[in-house]
């Protein structure tokens, strides 16, 4: 008896194998949107930034890296732990994922050849998709879709994987000297692009400071995000700061505008570094308050 079912049970597989597929058609138009969505990260030709203000965008460096193409594969079936194998079924409804914030970061090395380096070797394990040098040079490292290791272990909000949901943009800077006027000019082109190629919202313009507490002061209090703010790159404090209530409370204020307040001393700091520059102290004075104030009514609207 256990060996004619076992009988059935071959004829049935043998069966099912010769069976005409009934989602070859799907799978047809499955592969063929991969494979133009592959092209479509493969492509490592220069292209144009919004002109700002006279911009070079540099090729050479990306040229010498002997860049390997990145690619994307089909996926077949997955073995689980409790013995079930899935079953591979393509779906026609998919895109590339976009990224939904943009990280700025200062290189704190001396040269941009320098930080090219350190991106290029497989032990540092860190990278960015941009690096603009002092004298407004852009070099691209990594496709925007693709995800870089610039952030670390990096929070904003609930979010608590920045790098699968960021571009991260270095600026070549020692974190100790002025950012070039050239330098902002290329940045704020950038900018312009990838806040319209990819929607991103105007508070989600960050610094590595703001989403690492205590642990990254990138970039440097000399940056000027005032400026940027004015030009629709992130959030900036009212002019005249409004009083903020007697019972405003600081700690959940910063939580809601995005910081990770575990330790809040680190918060209220990164925050400072961020809005107020020119004291990065955690004291809160009523200067401080108000702007933590400010920032949080313009999080919230």
């Amino acid at each position: 008896m256990a060996k004619k079912h076992f009988c059935y049970l071959i004829l049935s597989l043998i069966i099912t194998a010769c069976s005409t597929n009934p989602y070859k058609s799907t799978e047809k138009v499955y592969d063929q949107q991969l494979k133009t969505l592959e092209n479509q990260i493969t492509s490592k030709e220069a292209k144009p930034i919004p002109a700002i203000t006279p911009v070079v965008i540099d090729t050479t460096y990306a040229a010498q890296l002997g860049i390997v193409k990145d690619t994307l594969s089909k996926t077949g079936s997955t073995y689980l732990l409790n013995g079930v194998n899935t079953e591979w079924i393509g779906t026609v409804n998919f895109n590339l994922r976009k990224p939904s914030f943009i990280i700025i970061h200062h290189t704190a090395q001396d040269s941009i050849q320098q930080t090219i380096k350190t991106f290029t070797l497989t032990k540092t394990q860190v990278s960015a998709h941009y690096i603009i040098s002092e004298n407004g040079k852009v070099v691209q490292m990594l496709n925007d879709y693709l995800r870089a290791w610039h952030a670390g272990a990096s929070t904003w909000g609930k979010n608590t994987d920045i790098n699968s949901s960021s571009i991260g943009i270095e600026l070549d800077n020692n974190g100790f000297k002025p950012f070039t006027e050239a330098q902002i000019s290329s940045l704020v082109a950038l900018l312009t692009k990838l806040k319209k190629d990819y929607n991103i919202p105007t508070q989600n313009i960050l610094g590595h400071s703001d989403i690492a507490p205590g642990r990254k002061q990138d970039p440097s209090a000399l940056f000027p995000w005032k400026t940027l703010a004015e030009k629709g790159f992130g959030i900036w404090p009212d002019e005249v700061l409004e009083e903020a209530p007697f019972d405003f409370k600081i700690e959940p204020a910063l939580r809601i505008i995005g910081y990770n307040t575990k330790n809040l001393s680190a918060a209220i700091m990164a925050f400072k570094l961020h809005y107020i520059q020119t004291d990065v102290t955690p004291t809160l004075d009523r200067k401080t308050i108000d702007t933590i104030y400010s920032i949080y009514k313009k999080q919230i609207q």
